[in-house]
């Protein structure tokens, strides 16, 4: 209904001359090209191999970028038309640079592997919904040279990149993964969960006031979660460490401290003492076992192990609390 009010300025795929269709398709390479040159600038420090698999495969959008051109000049002329993705009903789009940046390796794989298929499916389409002969030709090809790249970023992952060199990045990025985001954001959970705990319960016993309690609660996470982001920036720049940005390590801590105490917080906005004591009690309980889990699953510290520290240590502080606060 809307359209017809705010009609699109793309042009339906089906409007489009042979001309244009080879243009969008030069075009089309061309950013598909420079889009694996930047995969393989940002990947180029820690992962070399897979650096050199998406280089060759911008070779290779390059190589049949200028068999097109060599087409479109044979038949057309010199000068090409400019159309591109975005002016195309339908056509498939592609990410700007900075929604691309900071992805993880399996995750730019495996939009290398789509950006293929997406282009290949369009092309098949395309071909299925024109008439003219030399159109259908056309598309035909192209979708056969997409389906042909996606077989060549597969021979050149086996040439650049075999499993033993693939795992090792791949354990390098799960190492990063930890250092940066898993282990300051853990610290700063077991630190938001269990140093809050007394204060809270103890606040929480001692007025039997649960707004009051609230108030301390959110206090007492909020500045845990600011003290503990801006230590853990500030301590390591990240540089000889290798752990990785501080700010985003700082972020991860600060965040998880603050809603590790809130955790338990939060259920003092209930007016009934006991209901939400009750609910905070219940909430400590899955916060200490997600901790224990989180370390035995990324840090791999033993299960039973990681029960007693967590678990039996944040019951401790729980009860230190209840006792304070009833004295």
């Amino acid at each position: 209904m809307f359209g017809h009010l705010f009609p699109s300025s793309k042009r339906p795929f089906d409007t489009l001359s042979e001309e244009e269709i080879l243009a969008l398709a030069i075009g089309a390479e061309e950013e598909d090209a420079r889009i694996y040159l930047a995969y393989a600038d940002g990947l180029r420090v820690q992962y070399p191999a897979s650096a050199k698999v998406f280089e060759d495969m911008a070779e290779v959008e390059q190589t049949h970028k200028n068999m097109l051109i060599d087409m479109f000049r044979s038949r057309f002329g010199e000068r090409i038309p400019l159309i591109r993705r975005e002016h195309v009903r339908g056509f498939y789009e592609r990410k700007p640079d900075w929604l691309r940046k900071n992805l993880s390796l399996d995750a730019v794989r495996g939009q290398v592997e789509a950006m293929e298929r997406q282009a290949a499916r369009f092309y098949e389409e395309a071909a299925r919904r024109v008439s003219d002969a030399s159109t259908r030709q056309l598309l035909g090809d192209l979708a056969l040279a997409e389906q042909g790249h996606e077989d060549i970023a597969h021979m050149l992952t086996d040439k650049h990149l075999p499993e033993d060199v693939k795992a090792e990045e791949n354990a390098d990025e799960r190492r990063q993964f930890i250092l940066t985001y898993v282990q300051p954001g853990l610290a700063g959970l077991m630190d938001g969960s269990v140093s809050t705990l007394a204060p809270i319960f103890a606040a929480a016993f001692a007025t039997g006031d649960t707004w009051s309690t609230f108030l301390i609660g959110l206090s007492a996470s909020v500045g845990a979660g600011i003290s503990m982001g801006f230590t853990e920036a500030a301590h390591d720049d990240g540089k000889i460490s290798g752990r990785g940005s501080p700010v985003k390590r700082g972020l991860a801590s600060g965040i998880m401290t603050a809603l590790g105490g809130l955790g338990h917080a939060l259920p003092y906005l209930i007016p009934h003492f006991w209901i939400a004591t009750t609910v905070a009690a219940i909430v400590v309980f899955f916060e200490l076992w997600a901790i224990a889990f989180i370390q035995n699953r990324y840090m791999e510290t033993p299960f039973l192990r990681a029960v007693f520290q967590v678990v039996f240590g944040g019951s401790l502080v729980l009860a230190a609390g209840i006792l304070i606060g009833n004295g």
